[in-house]
């Protein structure tokens, strides 16, 4: 079989003289998405741990009844929240959750309009599809390598692997809740004169409510999924203490910092549940 390998495509060159001409042409702009997207980071992690814990822990159990009004929910995000705070990981679970709220700001901003791009264009959509399948399926650790060349160590290259494996979930849920408005709604929108944009805002954007908020679930349960890997390129977080307990062999520590990822994967996966009707 040497024949063959003797004439290897050049995926591996080709992906390193990509990455070489980016850090040498878009220094700037990645310098300025570095200060950016480190601001929003910051900016989180601020109003996470200024006030005390259990006027957070208030705040979330407000927010879930707004979101779900249901006690048991509630009793249950007290619950976990408590957990952590007897656990004593309450700074690194806010470190992870500014990661996943960041990643959820960004990823929601840039997957939702893409989608509803894509739902009109539906040979877009089959175009650009073998590349959201490229994006989810190449192993997440390949994404920390040009992460770190052009980030450096830190949570900003965290947060950049972590959107580029998350956000083909809302774009793939928002493009099939847009594409899979009823014909009939949208003929009788024609019928009594909307305009497109009134079409758009009035009957495909709350048709597609739920499979928008099935997105942002899957949004916030995929960052929770990256918070380990992140912590490979120093990223602060519920991350660190599973890979120190890796690398002193202690099953201790990593069964404590995991149950508490449990814990707050179960707490933000109840809040943002789509109720149904």
């Amino acid at each position: 079989m040497d024949w063959l390998t003797d004439y290897k495509i050049p995926m591996g060159d080709g992906s390193e003289a990509a990455v070489d001409w980016l850090k040498t042409n878009a220094r700037p702009f990645f310098d300025t998405l570095s200060d950016a997207l480190e601001w929003l980071i910051d900016g989180i992690v601020w109003c996470l741990q200024t006030p005390p814990p259990l006027l957070i822990v208030v705040l979330f159990v407000v927010v879930t009844w707004g979101l779900q009004r249901s006690w048991k929910v509630c009793l249950l995000v007290a619950v976990c929240l408590l957990f952590i705070l007897n656990q004593d990981y309450w700074e690194e679970t806010t470190d992870s959750l500014a990661l996943v709220l960041s990643s959820c700001l960004v990823c929601m901003g840039v997957g939702v309009p893409i989608g509803i791009f894509l739902a009109h264009r539906p040979r877009a959509y089959q175009a650009i599809s073998p590349v959201l399948d490229l994006m989810q399926t190449l192993p997440t650790f390949v994404y920390l390598i040009p992460a770190i060349v052009f980030f450096g160590l830190g949570m900003v290259p965290g947060l950049f692997a972590t959107v580029i494996f998350v956000v083909p979930a809302p774009i793939r849920l928002t493009y099939l809740g847009v594409s899979k408005t009823p014909t009939p709604l949208l003929e009788a929108a024609e019928a009594f004169g909307a305009t497109k944009s009134q079409i758009l805002w009035k009957v495909e954007i709350p048709y597609a409510v739920p499979q928008i908020m099935a997105g942002l679930n899957q949004v916030i349960m995929l960052s929770l999924s990256m918070v380990v890997i992140a912590a490979y390129v120093g990223a602060d977080g519920l991350g660190k203490p599973v890979v120190q307990a890796l690398g002193r062999n202690d099953p201790g520590l990593g069964f404590e910092s995991g149950f508490v990822i449990v814990a707050v994967a179960i707490m933000l996966d109840r809040m943002l549940r789509v109720r149904s009707k």
